[in-house]
């Protein structure tokens, strides 16, 4: 339906997406994911031409709408959508709000509009609307009703731009009942969200941007369950990172434990919590690692992960003179003074990861 080929986007010397190529198929739900000013709105955007793209193609059913000789109007309207804001004309009726791009572009009878309308807000749950202002209507309904007006055009493919970010919490499963409706009826839609559990079960792709493109592009399941790429990992997993760099074996122990113990306070580790890590981290540094790698030594680089989703910390240590030796010394510590707080530890490609319970 969409095939999308090396978008760029830059304002000036500012680029905001880069190379990015994909293809959406007749029917596909994609759910956009990812941190605030990562691209997502204007990557949507780009494909309706609300913003230029710098370079690149995007085709529709084998057309380049950035071709200067397309008709652009006629392939915009292939794609309807949605913002954050509902852009309803507040001095027209809901029902003229649905009437007007019908009547005007499809060229359709007034009486057409007319009752297609009234089907498409009995469809969304407002009928009895029909009649009201835009001003008598609650954020949820107006959404509601602009995403009738996007239907009333007969698009391919609907585009949500975070349709329930400017929406009281309440509001919220108003809309994406709507949107989850659609999903079953078969409408191609790409949604731009932080709604997770709706992505997760209205899409059958999500993507993840960042680094100014498409970072992963997965089912929802592997991206909500098992992420593949480290930052799409962080983010699902609300990982926070501390990393240091053991220069030797006369390092200072002291700041080390200092900036650790103040990483983990803003993780709202309480006291017993943090002496526990502390001891775990003296005991690998000392026991197992420092122990095995002799005289010769080569930095160490030394990671802390807590993931708040799943109330899980890591510890890695990464470097040259990490290897399968280590292994024997990793099993004997986990069944020592720190065994009852280790779930897992093992040691493979200079790597050792110790998982805590």
């Amino acid at each position: 339906m969409i095939k999308i080929e090396n978008l760029c986007k830059k304002y000036g010397d500012f680029s905001v997406l880069e190379n990015i190529s994909t293809e959406i198929h007749k029917g596909d739900v994609v759910s956009i994911i990812g941190p605030s000013g990562c691209g997502k709105s204007t990557f949507m955007r780009c494909l309706n031409l609300l913003e230029q793209p710098t370079s690149g193609k995007i085709l529709i059913e084998g057309q380049d709408i950035l071709d200067k000789k397309a008709d652009v109007n006629k392939l915009r309207m292939k794609m309807g959508m949605v913002f954050q804001s509902f852009n309803l004309f507040s001095h027209l009726m809901i029902i003229e709000n649905i009437m007007l791009g019908p009547v005007n572009l499809l060229k359709k009878t007034r009486q057409e509009a007319y009752d297609e309308g009234m089907q498409l807000l009995e469809m969304v749950g407002l009928a009895s609307k029909a009649m009201n202002y835009p001003d008598e209507l609650s954020g949820g309904q107006k959404q509601r009703v602009a995403i009738a007006r996007t239907l009333a055009m007969h698009p391919d493919i609907v585009l949500f731009d975070e349709p329930t970010s400017a929406l009281d919490p309440t509001m919220v499963s108003e809309v994406l009942a709507v949107i989850r409706k659609l999903a079953s009826q078969g409408m191609t839609m790409m949604i731009v969200t932080h709604e997770m559990n709706f992505a997760k079960n209205v899409s059958n792709r999500v993507f993840y941007m960042d680094e100014k493109g498409i970072y992963e592009d997965s089912p929802p399941q592997q991206i909500f369950e098992n992420p593949q790429r480290p930052k799409t990992k962080e983010f699902i997993y609300k990982i926070r990172t501390y990393n240091y760099v053991i220069e030797d074996k006369k390092f200072d122990l002291y700041a080390f434990n200092a900036e650790i113990e103040g990483f983990l306070k803003n993780q709202l580790f309480d006291e017993k919590r943090i002496n526990k890590v502390l001891l775990i981290c003296e005991e690998l540094i000392y026991n197992c690692i420092f122990s095995a790698t002799g005289e010769k030594f080569s930095p160490i680089s030394f990671t802390l992960q807590y993931s708040q989703q799943k109330d899980e910390t890591q510890i890695d240590f990464l470097g040259e003179l990490i290897r399968e030796g280590i292994a024997d010394k990793a099993d004997a510590i986990s069944t020592s003074i720190v065994r009852k707080s280790v779930r897992d530890i093992s040691c493979t490609d200079g790597r050792l990861t110790v998982l805590l319970l």
